[in-house]
Parts: C-alpha cells; structure tokens; sequence
C-alpha cells in the first residue's frame, strides 16, 4: 500500500509562494522610498552648498533685531531667534487655548438653542450657523480687523467703562493686576479648592451609584472655589493692588494692553468654529431617544435638569470625536494670523526669522513639528476624555 506525498513537504517555487511574493514587493517599495528620500536629501544638501547657504540650527542663537507687538515673556530686540521661536509659539498657544474655549461654550449655547421650543431663539440660533459656517475664516478676519476695530476712534476719543476700561483702535486697555506680599497662598487656596471639588464630584458619583441620592455638588463647588481663596485673601489684608491705564500723550499707558490683532483673530476663530459646534451638539442631542426626555419628565424631573443630567451626558459619547476635529482645525486655522499682523509662530518665526536667516529647511521643519505637536497632544486628550465618557458595559 503506498503512502500518498505530504503536502506540506511540496517543493512550491519562490515566485509561486504569495508570502514570499509580498515580502520581496515590500522590500522593492522600501528600497524605492528610502532612494527617493535620499535623492531628495542630497539634492538639497548640494543646491544649497552651491547657493553658499548654510545648514543647522546655529542661527537661533543670533540675535533677532525686529520687536514683537506681542510678547507673554519678556523679550526686546536684541534677544535671538531663538527667543522669538518661543514668543510666536506661546502666542499660538494662548489664542488656540482661548479660542477653544470660547467657540465651546458658543457653540453649545447655539446647538442647544437651535432645539428650543421658543420659535424666535430657534431661528436666530439657526440663522447664525447659516451665515458663519458659510463665510471664509479670512473674510470674517478682515471683517472684524478692518472693518470693526481699525475704524474704532484715537486714543482721546476711547470708548471706555468707568474711565478704567478703554477700547480704541490701537487695542484694548485694561486694568492689571499686582499681587503683594502673600498673595501666592491665595492661590494654593484656590488650589486646594479644585482638587476638593473634584474629590467631591467623585465622591457624589459613587454615592449615588450606591444609594442613589446626589448632594448639590455644584452649588458647593462654587462656594468653596469662591469662598476658600476669597476668606484668606481677606485675611491677608487684601494683598492685591491695580495698575490702571491713563492716556500720557498720544497713547495710553500702564494697565494691560490686548492687542487689537489678537482680538480680531480671537473673535473670528471663536465665532467661525462655533457654528461647527453648534451642529455637531444639535446632532448629538437629536441622536439620544426622545423615550429618554419621556422618561425623565414621567419621573417629574424639569426640563432644565432633564437636559443637563439626562440628555447631554448620553449626547456627549456622540459630541467628543467630532468635536476634536474642530479642536485641531482651529489650532491649525490660526495660523491665517498672518495675514492681519497677528505675531503666531508663522508670522514671526515662518515669516519674519526665516526671511531674514534663509534657513528655510531648519525653520519650516521645526513649525511643522510644531503643529504636528499640539495636534497630536489635543488628539491624545481627546481620546482619553472621549474613553472617559464611554458607557461602560456592567
């Protein structure tokens, strides 16, 4: 009786074998990138020796010699551009930062008002997502640069509020504040008051899962936010003063100066990125059953409690990932500040510092990185917030 051949002893030829097929394809496409990546390399390197530009990172060490509108450091001419890498980034920084929290909170007002039963507040919420989702960011930048700030009036005709807020065309000035001797521990009052309130959110979490009644975390939260840091600053002898501006000459001086640059990039990425969000909450809202606004309004629970407690948490595991989208687009849409004079990373480092050093590669490497970066960062964020707030199977 013969015995049949095994077959995974059968001889199969090397380009018959598909595994073997997809392994030397994958080597041939590796080779052509890494050939492409150093021929373009090369060609680089070579141009720019033929040009008689130089490589490398040494010129963030010269000094800079151009000022800055803006600065959230100190920082003076003579500083590098080094120093202005750091100015721009912080400046991009703080108007994103503020920009996401505005165009959130607008954003939600809008999207909740686009569902109220009140016909003029639905409409009106309706009526401005219409007109800035569908208008460019940069024609509602120049709109609110030129058209609103640039025509507001001199400095000895500022418009002002108790003669100690003043708004005229060369920015917003307000009063700053100099803190005194102590006033450090009043913020490790404050301190200790957040990380209560958040103890306190968790402790009413699992009291309710486990008895099912809530204590008014909010309103005590509140207290102590406002009540801790303010009893102790009382205390203290109220170790706060304030630096008012006064117009000296043609121009005010002292106080806080914001510029108007930063506002009307402000005002145009929040107001333009809230009517995304807007949407995005009106959706998730809409997506939760009506059965669960039924329920809890069988249980005697009001309207504004329903929404709060019932609706958003569940509409919020809908919200969050596409609201990170708008996150990272009105990180990145900042960068259009170059086009009013508003100093962000492109504008004084991708602009200024590299049309004055040529180091175009060096320069425009390290804003990408950058931006690659925060966005990256905001993604992480996101993503463990959006874990966070995922049902969880019992």
């Amino acid at each position: 009786m013969s015995s049949s051949a095994n077959p995974k002893h059968t001889h199969v030829k090397f380009w018959r074998d598909p595994a073997k097929r997809a392994l030397l394809f994958q080597a041939v496409l590796l080779t052509a990138v890494a050939g492409a990546i150093w021929f373009i390399v090369d060609n680089t390197l070579t141009n720019l020796a033929t040009r008689g530009i130089t490589t490398g990172f040494g010129f963030l060490d010269d000094p800079a010699g151009f000022a800055i509108a803006q600065s959230l450091i100190p920082y003076t001419e003579t500083d590098t551009y080094g120093r202005t890498f750091v100015v721009g980034l912080l400046n991009t920084l703080l108007v994103s930062f503020l920009g996401i929290i505005g165009a959130t909170l607008l954003g939600f007002i809008i999207g909740v008002a686009r569902l109220s039963p009140n016909w003029l507040i639905r409409k009106l919420a309706s009526a401005y997502v219409e007109i800035f989702r569908n208008l460019p960011l940069l024609l509602q930048m120049f709109f609110w640069y030129f058209a609103v700030l640039r025509a507001l009036p001199a400095p000895r005709n500022s418009l002002n509020i108790n003669d100690s807020i003043f708004l005229n065309v060369r920015g917003l000035y307000l009063p700053e504040p100099v803190a005194g001797g102590g006033f450090h521990l009043v913020w490790l009052a404050l301190l200790l008051a957040v990380a209560i309130s958040v103890w306190l959110f968790r402790f009413n979490h699992r009291r309710q899962d486990a008895t099912g009644k809530r204590l008014p975390v909010w309103s005590l939260s509140l207290g102590l936010l406002i009540g801790l840091p303010g009893l102790l600053f009382l205390l203290l002898g109220a170790p706060l003063s304030w630096n008012y501006p006064e117009l000296v000459g043609f121009n005010f001086r002292g106080g806080m100066t914001i510029i108007p640059e930063f506002l009307a990039l402000w005002l145009s990425l929040t107001i333009y990125t809230a009517a995304f969000i807007a949407e995005i909450v009106r959706s998730g809202i809409q997506a939760i059953s009506h059965g669960q606004t039924e329920a809890a309004h069988a249980l005697g629970i009001k309207d504004s409690l329903t929404l709060r407690l019932v609706i958003i948490p569940q509409a919020m595991r809908v919200i969050i990932p596409p609201l990170t989208s708008q996150y990272l687009n009105l990180t990145k849409n900042s960068s259009l500040a170059t086009a009013i004079g508003y100093p962000d990373l492109v504008s004084v480092f991708a602009g200024t510092t590299l049309n004055q050093t040529g180091q175009a590669i060096e320069v425009i490497a390290i804003t990408m990185l950058v931006y690659l970066t925060i966005s990256l960062t905001v993604s992480f964020f996101m993503n463990w917030f959006n874990s966070r707030m995922a049902l969880v199977e019992r």
